[in-house]
């Protein structure tokens, strides 16, 4: 099909096409719903016991329970460690508004640290800096280092943060760990020891999404939060019952936080699924990264990575850099929820390849520390304090990578790339 000027008429290829997988499992999800609703167990029953129960197999965790929403499994287990006025909890700025929100819903201080350049995750050094009260940058702040009771390492875009890392610094401290899984379930991280982990497993919570967006996703919002204590789980499964055990009976305020039957049943289909899923995804990523460097287009990445960084990066590459997989150093798996590159002039590729008819998005064009609604926290003019999370704003862009995505479309997305990079 061309137009009139002989230029080819190319069919959009979007970021992510939940049709494309609907139709690879349809008789599958109907079958499932159909036969819930035919239950008239719409609230709690078997579905969400099942796949509760098939979900933490997975994830081999001892507890995983289900409620409405991501942003509620943050919420759930910050309530469930008593967060709240006075406390700080620590994560990073670059990352969904959730993260943060869950914190400041409780009245507690979010205390927004910078992130590792190469993976976009928190960094555990300067959180070990913080902790140990050796960096005056954060005095700025007026937040003491002993009013940190927790630590949200954020999981993002399918690789794990360094988890062997903030494992030793929760024991040390006595901090518990929450960790924001959202984007990553499936993820695994490898320690020096050789113990193989999950994402969600090892912290002291795991808390993901079932958006519909996620390599996991329900057909409306959906969350879960995995915990090993056992005490600990049974307040949260509490604490989701508006903090009523039994019915009517209320020991603690809590919300109203249930995963709903229909979606348990959707999840409890998809799950089968996810590991070819994710498979597919890695071998995506491998096609792009192959695609790039053979059309030339691959950066080094930004001397600042290893020295400093003021936060307005001067790097003068002219093309992509590409996913570093830090947990793949070891033998980890990125599950590539997201494949984004960093790129200059980030916002104008941005257009440009919409414009082009492809799909990108920019996770995240502002970091938390810099949102409006996080003013009085004492950040503003003191850029300093996460210029690495600033410069991944201004640069990250997310390509489109699903498991049905094919070699040509990927092709054509890097072809493009470089002809507006040119």
């Amino acid at each position: 099909m061309t137009q009139p000027d002989n230029k080819p008429i190319h069919r959009p290829i979007p970021l992510l096409d939940l049709q494309a997988q609907y139709d690879s499992i349809a008789t599958e999800l109907e079958s499932a719903a159909l036969e819930l609703m035919r239950s008239g167990q719409f609230i709690m029953g078997d579905a969400v016991a099942q796949f509760e129960s098939d979900i933490a197999g997975y994830l081999g965790v001892e507890h995983a329970i289900g409620c409405a929403s991501g942003s509620d499994a943050l919420l759930l287990a910050l309530m469930a460690l008593d967060i709240g006025p006075g406390d700080a909890v620590i994560t990073s700025p670059f990352t969904f508004f959730a993260t943060g929100g869950a914190i400041a819903r409780l009245g507690a201080t979010p205390v927004f640290m910078d992130i590792r350049p190469a993976d976009f995750n928190l960094d555990p050094a300067g959180v070990r800096r913080f902790l140990e009260g050796s960096d005056s940058r954060y005095q700025a702040l007026g937040v003491r280092p002993e009013q940190v009771k927790a630590i949200i390492p954020v999981h993002l875009y399918g690789q794990m943060a360094n988890m062997e890392e903030f494992l030793a610094i929760s024991k040390e401290f006595s901090i518990p760990l929450v960790e924001d899984a959202a984007q990553a379930i499936g993820a695994k991280q490898v320690f020096s020891d050789g113990r193989v982990v999950g994402a969600g497993v090892e912290g002291g919570f795991g808390c993901f999404s079932f958006f519909p967006s996620k390599n996991l996703g329900a057909f409306g919002d959906g969350g879960l939060i995995t915990v090993r204590d056992p005490e600990l789980a049974e307040k949260v499964r509490v604490l989701r019952l508006h903090g009523s055990k039994p019915k009517y009976y209320h020991r603690m305020v809590g919300i109203n936080s249930r995963l709903d039957a229909l979606q348990a049943a959707i999840l409890g289909v998809k799950l089968k699924h996810l590991d070819a899923w994710s498979a597919a995804r890695q071998e995506k990523a491998g096609v792009y990264n192959r695609l790039f460097t053979e059309a030339g287009l691959v950066s080094e990445a930004p001397a600042c990575w290893i020295g400093g960084c003021s936060g307005d990066c001067a790097w003068d590459g002219q093309g992509v850099v590409l996913p570093y997989e830090t947990v793949a150093l070891n033998g980890g798996a990125h599950i590539y929820h997201q494949y984004t590159i960093r790129v200059k002039n980030r916002d104008s590729l941005a257009q440009d390849l919409t414009d082009a008819g492809i799909g990108n998005s920019v996770y995240y064009p502002l970091c938390l520390h810099q949102q409006e609604c996080f003013s009085d926290l004492g950040y503003a003019g003191l850029e300093e304090l996460c210029p690495h999370a600033v410069c991944a704003s201004n640069q990250a862009l997310s390509l489109p990578i699903y498991p049905e995505l094919s070699e040509d479309d990927q092709r054509r997305v890097v072809e493009t790339i470089g002809k507006l990079l040119a």
